[in-house]
């Protein structure tokens, strides 16, 4: 195994760890709901990636209710079809 051949110094240790700090996360705006999201992530308020649903947020039974009827909608078109 090898060994370091020189001492590494207070000063070339602190230059090669400036890089080691943490950036902050890059925010953009929900087109649905107007809250903060992290980029290439789906909504935690809302459920929505791309103006498309595709997480079930957990909310009040009414609007999952709604919810479940247009979806049974959108099935009952897409058999039709």
């Amino acid at each position: 195994m090898g060994l370091p051949s020189k001492r590494r110094t207070k000063t070339s240790k602190k230059e090669r760890a400036s890089h080691f700090a943490l950036k902050e996360k890059s925010l953009s705006k929900c087109p649905k709901c107007g809250k903060p999201v992290v980029s290439h992530r789906a909504c935690a308020k809302c459920g929505t990636y791309k103006g498309r649903e595709v997480v079930v947020v957990k909310t009040k039974n009414k609007t999952l209710m709604q919810r479940d009827k247009a979806r049974k909608v959108v099935a009952k078109e897409k058999a039709k079809k």
